[in-house]
C-alpha cells in the first residue's frame, strides 16, 4: 500500500487503529503476528565454519586429490606433507577472517533504542523492537525513527535521511496526503526523498516533534526490503574466479600430460606399476600444491600492511580485487564529502548605494570553528569589515543547534540542523557565543522554520528594543525585504540591487552551495507571528555546502595517474552533484550526467553504451545504483563500489568489491562491503588498488616460478622417454624438488618487496586465468633449457655401463640448482636480476642458503642417500652442473634486453 497517497482517515482504518494508539493487548497479539521489528541478522560462521570455507577452492580439490592417490599408493610421508600444507593453508585464512569478523563485531556497538509510543492514550517508552503496525510513535529531536510510519502532525520537523536517499540535505516532514489531484506532486514512482509525510526507519529525527501512525515494521520497512535484496545478490570476488579457471586449466592439462607420459612410457618398455607411481609424483608436480598456501601468504601481508592504514578487509582476497579495479563509483555524502554543512561564501550588500556587493570566502576544516577569511583573493580581519561581524551576530541568533568538541574523538560535533549548525560555527568563527550573546540579548520570541513559511525568525531584546533575525529561503526572505543594510544602516532596497542579489543567488547555486537570505528588523507590539515579518533590511547571502574530504583531491590525482575512473553516485540534484563533481575533480568538460530518470528510460544495454562518457549520476534511488554497476559489469569492467549508508548496501554487494565507511557507514552497508576504511579516509583507497596491485604482480611471480619448474620437470622425463633414456627421476625425487625446493622458494618469492609505479597509468589488466602471453613465453623460455641441461647431463652418466643412482643424482641437482637460479630469474619481468639489489629479498636469499644446505644433505648423508636414491658428487661435477643451470639465467638476461627495448618504443 502506498501509504503517502492516502489520506489519515484511510490509513488509521486499514491499520484498525486511532490517534489513542493500540491497546495493550492488540499490541501484544500484533508483536506476535507480525514478529519482532528487527532485520535479521546474518549468520555468523563458526571458526570451525570459517576453516571448512578455506576448502571451497577448485585447487584445493585437486590437490585434496592427488594427496589421496598418494597415499593408496603408500606413500604416507608425501600425501602427509600435502595435506600438512593445505591445512596451515587454511589456518592462516582462518585466523584472518576470524579477526576481521571480531573487529566488525567491535564496530557496531549494540546499543538498544527506546521508541516513545501512546498505547490505550497513555505515553510509554518500549524497545523498538516490540514497536507494531498500528502504533502511535512520539518522536522528539535527535532520536531515531524506529519504524516506517506515517506523519499525523508535525512541528517543525526535519529528519536527516542521508543514510537511505543519499541527500545530504535534511528533509522537511508534513503531515499532508499527497494527493493524485495535484499533478507537481504525484508521480506514478514517488522515491522515498520526496515522500514528505513519510518517515523510515534508520533515519533520525534532526529538529522539531511529531507524531506518526507505523505502517510497516521489520522486513517489510524500506531498510527491511534493502537488506532482502541485497540477500539475494550473489557476486564473486575476481581473483576467486580467476583461481578457480585456473585450476580447470591444470585439470585439463595434468591429465593430457599424464596420460601422454603414461602412455610413452608403456611403449618404451617401463612398468604399468612403475610409471604409474611416475605419473602421479610429476601429476603432483605439475599440480601448484604451493600455490594457495602462498596466495594466502601474500593476501595476508597485504592485510597486515593495509591493517596499518586503517583498513579492515573482511576477506583475504578482496584486497587483490581492488587492485584489479578500472571504476571505482564513489557515493557523495559522506565519501567524497564530509556530510557537514559548511557556510563557505558570505554576499553583503556595498557600503556605499550604487557600489557592488562584496563576496567573502570563508575558510576552515568542517565544524570547526577557525579558519582564514578572504575578499578578493586576499586575507582580511574580520575586524575591519563590521559588515560581517554584523552577519556573524545574525547568523549565531538565530541558530537554533549547538556545537561542542568532542574530547574521546578529537573532533567537534553539532546538534540539530546542519543548516543552522552551519550558521552558528559561521559566528563562532567570528568570535560570537550563541551563550553570551543571548545574555545580552535575550530571546523573546521565535518563529521555527516552517515549510510554508520558508524561514525561521527570532526576536531578541536588545537595550529595551525588539530586534529581529530572519534567515531563510532567498525567493521568500528577499521579498519580505524593502531595505537594505549598507553602511551600518537603512538604506532603499533599489531594484537594481534586487537584480544583484538575485543574480549573485543564481551564480552561488551553480557551484553546489545551498544559498540562505538573511535579513534584519524592528520588533512590532502584539504576538511574535508570521504577519509581523514584513518591511524588512536586507543583510546578506549565505552560500553553504557539504565539504570536500580534504584527501579527496589527491586521491583523484593518484586514481588518474593510475588509470582508474571514479565516478560518482549521489542522490543530489544534478546540479549540486556537479558542482561538487567538477571541484573533486571526477567532472570534467565533456562528460555527460545522468539522473535517475535518464536511467529510467535507458535499458540496462543502453545504459552501458552511455558510461563512456558519464562521469555523474545525479538523483538517483538504491535500484539506480544497482543496475548502474550491473550496466559497467556488463560492459567487463571490474568494479568497486565505496558508501556508507543503507541505500548503498544492494550495489556495495553487487559489485566486484564493496567499500564501507567504518565511522560514519552503517552496519548495513558494512554487512555488505568486502572492505572497510576505518577512518573514513577516501585517500585509502587508492593505497589499498597499489596494494591490490603489488599482490598481482607477486602472485604472477610465484605463479610463474612454479609453473616454469614443473613444466621443466615435465618436459624433462617427457624427452627422455621419446629419447629411449631410462627415467631421469624418481618420484620420491620429483616429491623433493617440489615440496622442499620449490616450498621454500616460493614463499620467499612472496615476500618479495612492493615494485615502483604500480599506480602508474599502463598497469596490465589482469588475465582470465591469471596467466598472460609474457608468462607463456617466459615458462617456455625457462623450462626448455632446463630439459635440455638436465638430459645433457643424465645421459653421459647413465649410457652404457654407467651408473644409474649417480645418473639419477646428476639430474636431481641440475634441476635444483635451475630452481635456485630460476627463483631470481622471476623477480622482476623487465629489470635484470644484475640491476636489483640481492638483498632487497632477505626472504630470498636466506631461502636460496637453506636449500642449497639441504640439497648437500641430500647428497652426502647416508640416510637421505638411501631415502632418495643419491650418490656422492665430486667437485668437477659440481663445476658442471653450475654452468649448465645458470644456462636459464643467460636465456631469460636475453629476452629481458629484448623486452626492455620493446618497452622504451612503445613509450
Amino acid at each position: 500500500m502506498e501509504w503517502y497517497r492516502e489520506a489519515l482517515p484511510d490509513v488509521f482504518d486499514a491499520l484498525r487503529s486511532s490517534e489513542h494508539g493500540l491497546n495493550k493487548n492488540e499490541a501484544f497479539n500484533r508483536l506476535k503476528e507480525y514478529g519482532q521489528n528487527k532485520l535479521p541478522e546474518a549468520k555468523t560462521d563458526s571458526l570451525f565454519g570459517i576453516f571448512l570455507r578455506q576448502f571451497r577452492s577448485s585447487l584445493i580439490y585437486i590437490l585434496l586429490a592427488a594427496s589421496a592417490v598418494i597415499f593408496t599408493m603408500g606413500e604416507v610421508v608425501d600425501g602427509s606433507i600435502i595435506l600438512a600444507v593445505l591445512i596451515f593453508n587454511a589456518i592462516v585464512g582462518t585466523v584472518q577472517e576470524g579477526r576481521a569478523n571480531n573487529t566488525l563485531l567491535a564496530l557496531k556497538r549494540f546499543v538498544e533504542t527506546k521508541a516513545t509510543v501512546s498505547r490505550g492514550g497513555e505515553e510509554i517508552i518500549i524497545p523498538d523492537t516490540e514497536v507494531v503496525p498500528g502504533d502511535i510513535i512520539i518522536l522528539q529531536e535527535g532520536e531515531k525513527v524506529p519504524a516506517d510510519a506515517r506523519i499525523i502532525s508535525s512541528k517543525n520537523l526535519k529528519a536527516d535521511e542521508s543514510s537511505l536517499t543519499g541527500e545530504s540535505e535534511p528533509t522537511h516532514k508534513v503531515g499532508s496526503t499527497i494527493s493524485e489531484t495535484d499533478p507537481s506532486l504525484y508521480k506514478a514512482d514517488f522515491p522515498a526523498a520526496e515522500q514528505k509525510n513519510m518517515l523510515f526507519k534508520g533515519t533520525h529525527i534532526l529538529v522539531g516533534s511529531g507524531r506518526a501512525i507505523v505502517v510497516a515494521t521489520g522486513v517489510e520497512t524500506m531498510v527491511g526490503k534493502i537488506s532482502r535484496e541485497v540477500a539475494m545478490i550473489d557476486t564473486e570476488i575476481p581473483l576467486k574466479a580467476d583461481i578457480r579457471r585456473l585450476s580447470r586449466l591444470i585439470i585439463i592439462a595434468v591429465a593430457g600430460v599424464s596420460a601422454l607420459l603414461f602412455l610413452l612410457g608403456i611403449f618404451s618398455g617401463e612398468s604399468v606399476k612403475g610409471m604409474f607411481a611416475v605419473v602421479v609424483s610429476l601429476a603432483v608436480s605439475i599440480i601448484p600444491e604451493g600455490l594457495p598456501i602462498v596466495m594466502t601468504l601474500v593476501l595476508a601481508t597485504g592485510v597486515w600492511r593495509m591493517s596499518k592504514r586503517s583498513v579492515l578487509v573482511k576477506k583475504l582476497q578482496a584486497v587483490e580485487a581492488l587492485g584489479q579495479a578500472r571504476i571505482i563509483a564513489v557515493d557523495k555524502t559522506g565519501t567524497i564529502t564530509k556530510n557537514e554543512m559548511v557556510i563557505q561564501k558570505v554576499y553583503l550588500p556595498g557600503n556605499k548605494e550604487g557600489e557592488d556587493g562584496k563576496i567573502f570566502d570563508i575558510g576552515g576544516v568542517g565544524y570547526e570553528p577557525g579558519g582564514e577569511i578572504k575578499l578578493n583573493g586576499s586575507l582580511v580581519d574580520s575586524v575591519n569589515h563590521p559588515e560581517l561581524i554584523f552577519a556573524g551576530k545574525i547568523g549565531t541568533l538565530c541558530a537554533s543547534a549547538s556545537v561542542m568538541f568532542s574530547e574521546e574523538e578529537k573532533l567537534w560535533r553539532v546538534a540539530g540542523d546542519p543548516t543552522e549548525a552551519a550558521m552558528l560555527v559561521f559566528g563562532r568563527k567570528l568570535g560570537f557565543h550563541k551563550d553570551d550573546l543571548e545574555r545580552e540579548s535575550p530571546l523573546v520570541g521565535e518563529i521555527p522554520f516552517d515549510y510554508r513559511n520558508k524561514y525561521h525568525a527570532t526576536a531578541h531584546n536588545i537595550q529595551g528594543k525588539t530586534f529581529l533575525t530572519v534567515v531563510g529561503a532567498p525567493e521568500v526572505v528577499v521579498s519580505l525585504c524593502s531595505k537594505t543594510w549598507r553602511g551600518g544602516q537603512d538604506s532603499p532596497f533599489t531594484a537594481e540591487e534586487r537584480r544583484e542579489v538575485e543574480s549573485r543567488i543564481v551564480e552561488m547555486s551553480k557551484e553546489g552551495m545551498r544559498v540562505i537570505s538573511f535579513a534584519v528588523g524592528s520588533g512590532t507590539e502584539g504576538p511574535f507571528s508570521p504577519e509581523v515579518i514584513h518591511g524588512l533590511t536586507f543583510a546578506g547571502l549565505f552560500g553553504m555546502r557539504d565539504t570536500l574530504r580534504p584527501e579527496v583531491h589527491e586521491a583523484m590525482k593518484k586514481a588518474a595517474s593510475a588509470g582508474i575512473r571514479v565516478v560518482m553516485i549521489t542522490g543530489d540534484h544534478k546540479v549540486t552533484a556537479e558542482a561538487i563533481a567538477r571541484e573533486a575533480g571526477i567532472y570534467h568538460e565533456g562528460d555527460s550526467i545522468l539522473t535517475g530518470y535518464d536511467i529510467d528510460e535507458l535499458s540496462l544495454k543502453e545504459l552501458s553504451l552511455k558510461l563512456d562518457k558519464a562521469s555523474v549520476f545525479a538523483r538517483v534511488t538504491p535500484e539506480h545504483k544497482l543496475k548502474i554497476i550491473k550496466a559497467y559489469k556488463a560492459r567487463g569492467e571490474i568494479v568497486a563500489m565505496t558508501g556508507d549508508g543503507v541505500n548503498d548496501a544492494p550495489s556495495l554487494v553487487a559489485a566486484d568489491l564493496g567499500v564501507a565507511m567504518g565511522k560514519i557507514g552503517t552496519e548495513v552497508a558494512k554487512e555488505a562491503s568486502d572492505i572497510i576504511l576505518l577512518n573514513d579516509n577516501f585517500g585509502s583507497i587508492i593505497s589499498a588498488v597499489e596494494e591490490g596491485r603489488s599482490i598481482y604482480k607477486t602472485i604472477k611471480k610465484v605463479t610463474l616460478y612454479l609453473f616454469s619448474t614443473s613444466w621443466g620437470e615435465a618436459l624433462t622425463i617427457a624427452g627422455a622417454l621419446l629419447l629411449g633414456y631410462p627415467l631421469p627421476l624418481l618420484p620420491a625425487q620429483i616429491i623433493w624438488l617440489n615440496f622442499v625446493t620449490d616450498g621454500f622458494l616460493d614463499v620467499a618469492l612472496a615476500m618479495e618487496p612492493k615494485e615502483e609505479d604500480l599506480l602508474r597509468g599502463n598497469f596490465e589488466r589482469p588475465k582470465k586465468y591469471l596467466i598472460d602471453r609474457l608468462m607463456l613465453k617466459r615458462m617456455l623460455i625457462m623450462a626448455v633449457p632446463m630439459m635440455i641441461g638436465t638430459l645433457f647431463l643424465f645421459k653421459g652418466y647413465s649410457s652404457a655401463g654407467g651408473n644409474l643412482v649417480k645418473a639419477w643424482t646428476i639430474a636431481l641437482t641440475t634441476l635444483a640448482v635451475f630452481q635456485w637460479m630460476n627463483a631470481w630469474n622471476c623477480r622482476h619481468e623487465s629489470k635484470s636480476i644484475f640491476q636489483m639489489n640481492p638483498f632487497s629479498n632477505k626472504f630470498l636469499v636466506g631461502a636460496t642458503i637453506v636449500i642449497v644446505l639441504l640439497q648437500l644433505l641430500v647428497i652426502y648423508n647416508p640416510l637421505m642417500q638411501r631415502l632418495l636414491h643419491t650418490a656422492p658428487l665430486g667437485f668437477l661435477e659440481w663445476m658442471i652442473i653450475v654452468p649448465v643451470a645458470a644456462s636459464v639465467i643467460l636465456v631469460e638476461e636475453v629476452r629481458k634486453i629484448f623486452y626492455r627495448r620493446k618497452l622504451k618504443l612503445v613509450s
